[in-house]
């Protein structure tokens, strides 16, 4: 599975996590299969750095967002926070650890309550875990609001009466809250136009900078990725085909799919000719996904091995991982 060095410094360690989800049906709804969402994902997240998770639509990676924040139960794997397994957690423990795991959801508008005021919806879990003396809790407040962007006077204010740039300046406020230091970012950004795009960037790596933050940064859009992340896993189907550095995975892109991904990545220079690589056909069910790799029905350089034996991941140079029967000897 992927390494980093300094182990001690791993904040986040996932092995073969796997999340299934039941396909009930007939008279008496008995399991008739399993959507498997997630099928035996292993990586390492360092500490204050970020890692990117990229992929089509559907191949999971919300779902391993949530099943390490314990937001989904997982159906197999362990996922380590700082040394503790986080689904072995009592009820009390987990509560403890909450506020140091946070996410900050797709859409801005529909994660924030419309009946409550901004300083209601950011504060209200700073009294429900006592983060800070309730006489410093307005200047708390104030201050984490200062640093995505908002001012004082946006307490009293209601979510809808805000652009969508500011209501995810409010998502990240209140997860900045509770002092986390962890958060999942699933697609923060995909909901807003390019240009205040770019500005929740630079929000979030500033904060990452000032707070010490730790970020698992779900995207499809592979530009964004690369300008926030340090390492950068590559899904498909359930699976992580492809695990590196940022400049070994974008300067060197080995699994077929991800060649493809970064194929479809528009250059702005009209002189560029671009070699793009067309996928036949659709994504298959997770539900029903094909034997051996799971991405030789769309494969360009499919083997007969590929439709029967299911790669394993191999380490094909210091830190670059890929699972491909194509570096398997």
């Amino acid at each position: 599975m992927p390494e980093t060095a300094g182990k001690n410094d791993e904040i986040v360690i996932v092995e073969n996590l796997k999340k299934y989800f039941p396909i009930k049906g007939g008279l008496f709804g008995r399991n008739q299969g399993d959507v498997k969402a997630v099928d035996g994902v292993s990586f390492r997240i360092k500490r204050g750095t970020t890692m990117g998770l990229v992929g089509e639509s559907g191949c999971g990676k919300t779902t391993v967002g949530r099943t390490l924040l314990r937001l989904t139960d997982k159906t197999e794997g362990t996922v380590l926070f700082d040394g503790q397994d986080v689904h072995a957690l009592g009820r009390e423990e987990l509560r403890k650890l909450r506020p140091r795991m946070q996410i900050i959801f797709q859409d801005p508008y529909s994660s924030l309550s419309p009946r409550l005021p901004v300083g209601e919806i950011i504060g209200e879990a700073v009294r429900e875990h006592h983060i800070v003396p309730e006489a410093e809790y307005e200047a708390h407040l104030d201050r984490i609001m200062a640093s995505c962007g908002l001012m004082p006077y946006h307490k009293d204010r209601y979510p809808h009466e805000f652009s969508g740039g500011q209501r995810q300046r409010i998502c990240i406020a209140r997860a900045l809250a509770l002092n986390p230091e962890f958060v999942v970012c699933d697609e923060p950004v995909s909901a807003l136009d390019v240009s205040i795009q770019a500005q929740i960037i630079n929000l979030l790596k500033d904060l990452q900078q000032e707070f010490g933050l730790t970020y698992l940064f779900i995207s499809h859009d592979l530009s964004v990725v690369e300008h926030i992340s340090d390492t950068i896993g590559v899904m498909y189907l359930g699976n992580l085909v492809e695990f590196g550095t940022k400049r070994r995975v974008f300067e060197r892109p080995l699994h077929p799919y991800t060649v493809a991904l970064f194929s479809a990545i528009p250059t702005p220079d009209p002189d560029v000719r671009m070699n793009r690589v067309i996928l036949e056909g659709s994504i298959p069910s997770p539900a029903n996904p094909p034997k051996g790799c799971k991405f030789h029905t769309r494969c360009n350089r499919c083997m007969e091995r590929c439709k029967t034996e299911a790669p394993r991941q191999r380490e094909v140079e210091p830190g670059h991982f890929v699972t491909c029967h194509l570096y398997n000897p």
